[in-house]
């Protein structure tokens, strides 16, 4: 809840911001006055008054709008001296996301996260969790000659990311799992020894890194979810499949922890109960 300030103290935290911002801006009395559309005297006023009076709200707006900062701000009713503009432009940024395995915008987020809880929902399997022969079938087609390349410094960041201080949460698509064993869908035309090989690896990590990490699996007929991750506090990503869009307001970044949380509440199976249901699966693909 914001606090309520006394009449006095808003008036006198207005001329000390009027003056901060004039400085801070390199702006005189004249400058101010010849773009606010008022005499220099009424902006001499402004700066020097007493008493509890403010400035209309054209004044106020004008006063804003000339010096690049908020009239909220000027007003107390924000501690941001941004313009909501501003605001939006830094808390809210799209980033292309190039096709390939761990690149340098989301292992620069993972990095900048470390410690905190990463909260993930990935397009398909995620890829810190995959085999090398599964990393090479579902990127060779696009990265082609350079795949053992990319691949080989991929394997780098995702063997950082394992063995980072951070907590992962992984929330999966029950189908999705179900499909990659019998090899349907995106999975059409895996090999059955790639499937079981990565089937093992994941009972695998799971087994060694629990609780660390948990994984879980929803079913998406009651609950839906757009590929997303969320950075602890800092941040939430959205990813489109060309782009990224980036939320740093803490307001959408707890929005997307919300969101995350109503899917692990929801989901099917457990961390606790992902290696048996993974056992379960393996004899589907066998």
């Amino acid at each position: 809840m914001r606090e309520i300030i006394d009449k006095r103290a808003r008036a006198a935290q207005f001329r000390q911001r009027l003056a901060i911002a004039m400085r801070d801006k390199g702006m005189t009395q004249s400058h101010l006055a010849r773009a606010v559309g008022v005499d220099r005297s009424t902006v001499s006023q402004l700066l020097k008054g007493a008493g509890a009076r403010l400035p209309n709200a054209q004044v106020v707006g004008e006063c804003a709008a000339a010096l690049g900062v908020s009239a909220d701000w000027l007003l107390s009713l924000s501690d941001r001296p941004e313009s909501a503009a501003e605001m939006l432009a830094s808390s809210l940024t799209l980033t292309e996301a190039p096709r390939a395995l761990v690149d340098e915008q989301i292992f620069a987020w993972h990095k900048e996260a470390a410690g905190y809880k990463i909260r993930h929902v990935p397009a398909a399997l995620p890829d810190m969790l995959k085999t090398h022969a599964m990393l090479q079938w579902e990127y060779a087609p696009h990265l082609g000659r350079t795949t053992e390349q990319a691949i080989g410094a991929s394997e780098d960041r995702l063997e950082w990311m394992r063995g980072s201080t951070s907590d992962y949460e992984i929330a999966l698509p029950l189908h999705e799992m179900a499909c990659f064993a019998r090899a349907q869908g995106y999975y059409a035309g895996l090999s059955r020894d790639i499937r079981l090989e990565q089937i093992d690896q994941l009972i695998a990590i799971n087994e060694q890194i629990y609780p660390r990490l948990r994984v879980y699996l929803f079913d998406a007929r009651r609950v839906f979810s757009s590929p997303v991750t969320v950075f602890g506090p800092l941040l939430a990503v959205l990813y489109l499949g060309r782009n990224y869009v980036a939320f740093r307001d803490s307001e959408r970044v707890q929005a997307f922890t919300a969101h995350f949380d109503g899917l692990v509440r929801e989901a099917s199976i457990t961390a606790r109960g992902l290696s048996d249901h993974l056992r379960t699966l393996r004899e589907m693909a066998g």
